[in-house]
C-alpha cells in the first residue's frame, strides 16, 4: 500500500463525502485505502460512507476525543508506506497525491510534506508553511508587524510570506489540514501527542521530526483546497480555549527552557490575555445571534 489517508469527521459529513469524492476523481496511479474516524458528530457519516464508499475503513468513536486522539485511531489502523492527515473541508486537485508521493519517493531525507494550501479564491492559506512560534516570532506575528512589513525575513518569518508561494523550500512545520509523512517517522517519534485537543498538533509533530534529523518539505507543485474552520465552527467556545491552550502547551513542551525566566512569564501573560479577549468576543457573538434570533 502507497498511501494511508486518514480523515477525521466532526458534523462535516458533506465535506466528508466531497473530499473522498475528489480523492477517487483524481488519484489513478498510486495504490491508497481512506480511514475516516467519526468523533461522535452524529451526522449520519458512517452511514454515508458505508452507502458510497464501501471501501472506505470506517471507525467510530463514542465521543469527540480530539483532532490528536482521533488521528491516532486512524495511524493504528493504518498500512501504507506514507501516512496522510487531510482534514476533512478539503478538495484534492490535479493528482495531488501521485505528485506528492513522487515527491517523497524522490527525497528519501523527506520524513514530512505539505502542499500548496489554498483557499477557495485560489489564494495561498499561510499556514502550509510556517516556522516555529518562537516567543520573538510570535510576537512579530500577533503584534501585526509580519502583516505590515510581509517581505521582511525578520518581521515575517512565522509565515514565511517573503519567499515565492511557487518555491519549493524546507520549513519548520506544514498545515495539519494536509500532512503526509513516512511511516518511519512514527518509529522514530510516534504519533500525534494527545495532549493537544486541536491546534498545535501538527507544529509539534513536523518540530518532532526535525529534531530526528528529518527534513519538512513544503512541495507547492501539488494543491487542494482548504475550505478551513469545517469542524471548529461547531465548538467555538471550546475550539477558542483549545486553540490558546495549545500555544501554552508547545511553548511548555519546546520552547520553556530555552527562554529566560521573565520572558517565560510574559509568554504565558500575553496567551492568557489573548485568551480572555477571544473568549469575551465569542460570548459577544453568541449573545448577539441569540438577540438576532428573538
Amino acid at each position: 500500500m502507497d498511501l494511508s489517508i486518514i480523515i477525521v469527521n466532526f458534523k462535516s459529513k458533506d465535506f466528508t463525502d466531497a473530499c473522498i469524492k475528489s480523492i477517487y476523481e483524481h488519484t489513478h496511479i498510486i495504490s491508497f485505502e481512506i480511514i475516516v474516524v467519526d468523533n461522535n458528530s452524529g451526522d449520519g457519516c458512517m452511514g454515508m460512507l458505508k452507502e458510497k464508499y464501501p471501501k472506505v475503513k470506517g471507525h467510530q468513536n463514542n465521543e469527540n476525543v480530539g483532532f490528536s486522539r482521533a488521528n491516532n485511531v486512524g495511524i493504528r489502523l493504518a498500512t501504507g508506506r506514507y501516512l496522510l492527515l487531510l482534514n476533512p473541508d478539503t478538495i484534492i486537485f490535479d493528482r495531488a497525491l501521485e505528485k506528492m508521493i513522487e515527491f517523497m519517493d524522490a527525497h528519501s531525507d523527506v520524513g514530512v510534506s505539505g502542499c500548496r494550501v489554498e483557499n477557495p479564491d485560489g489564494s495561498l492559506q499561510k499556514a502550509c508553511r510556517r516556522s516555529i512560534p518562537t516567543p520573538v516570532v510570535a510576537f512579530f506575528k500577533i503584534s501585526g508587524l509580519s502583516k505590515l512589513f510581509p517581505k521582511s525575513r525578520i518581521l515575517s518569518k512565522y509565515n514565511l510570506s517573503f519567499v515565492r508561494a511557487s518555491k519549493q523550500i524546507e520549513v519548520d512545520a506544514v498545515s495539519g489540514a494536509f500532512l503526509m509523512f513516512r511511516s518511519e517517522v512514527l518509529d522514530d517519534i510516534g504519533g500525534l501527542d494527545e495532549e493537544y485537543f486541536m491546534y498545535a498538533e501538527d507544529i509539534d509533530f513536523c518540530y518532532r521530526a526535525k529534531r530526528k534529523g528529518w527534513k519538512v518539505m513544503y512541495y507547492p507543485h501539488a494543491r487542494i483546497t482548504h475550505f478551513k474552520g469545517e469542524s471548529s465552527k461547531h465548538l467555538s467556545m471550546k475550539a477558542t480555549k483549545a486553540y490558546y491552550d495549545s500555544m501554552a502547551i508547545f511553548f511548555r513542551k519546546n520552547l520553556e527552557r530555552k527562554t529566560f525566566i521573565i520572558l517565560r512569564f510574559l509568554v504565558y501573560f500575553g496567551i492568557w490575555f489573548l485568551k480572555q479577549i477571544a473568549i469575551l468576543k465569542v460570548m459577544i457573538n453568541i449573545k448577539r445571534k441569540v438577540g438576532t434570533k428573538d
